[in-house]
């Protein structure tokens, strides 16, 4: 289901579900579309007003160049690496047609404790996806090898202390979307009364 005119925001909601970010294709969001779905993805709970996160667009003319930098900082990290590892990074980097890349930039000077602000940044990668959903589009937010990199990070524009909370890729999903199976609440909800 794609949220439309007729869907309330409770639909859009219930129906919102990942793709495999290998089996998006176009078309994925134009800039436009792709700069609204970033400022939904902004009005996130942030304690202090701090904006403790940036949003880094990896556009399709530079996925080649974000191969690279991935396939050298592995090889770095893993110089034992196998070929089907390399490959894999290569690929990550080309996959869907939109890659957005979310880095946590905490504030340490702030009082609002890094958790909340850590916690922020991953709210907001949830909002992107929720946007990508209302305008239509699928998203996968994964993390991967990639986003524990420090060179990685440094390379997309992060700072010391900062991190990588994940890379948000948006398209059109190649085939139905399954539905996967959710929690039962009754084991993940309970009443406390003291």
């Amino acid at each position: 289901m794609t949220f439309n005119d007729r869907s309330t925001p409770l639909d859009l909601l219930r129906s919102r579900r990942s793709g495999r970010a290998r089996d998006m294709v176009a078309p994925g969001p134009d800039a436009a579309t792709l700069h609204d779905m970033v400022g939904i993805a902004a009005r996130t709970p942030d304690h202090g007003k701090l904006a403790p996160w940036r949003f880094v667009v990896i556009p399709d003319d530079a996925r080649d160049a974000f191969a690279t930098l991935l396939v050298d900082a592995y090889r770095a990290e893993k110089p034992a690496a196998a070929r089907l590892e390399i490959e894999a990074m290569a690929q990550f980097a080309r996959q869907a047609p939109t890659l957005v890349a979310v880095l946590s930039t905490p504030k340490h000077e702030s009082h609002i404790p890094l958790w909340e602000q850590q916690l922020s940044a991953g709210a907001v990668c949830m909002n992107l996806e929720h946007a990508a959903h209302a305008h239509g589009f699928v998203a996968c937010w994964l993390s991967g090898w990639a986003a524990y990199s420090a060179a990685v990070c440094t390379a997309l524009g992060g700072r010391e202390g900062d991190r990588i909370a994940g890379f948000v890729f948006i398209g059109t999903p190649s085939r139905a979307l399954e539905e996967r199976p959710r929690p039962d609440l009754d084991s993940v909800m309970r009443e406390w009364r003291g």
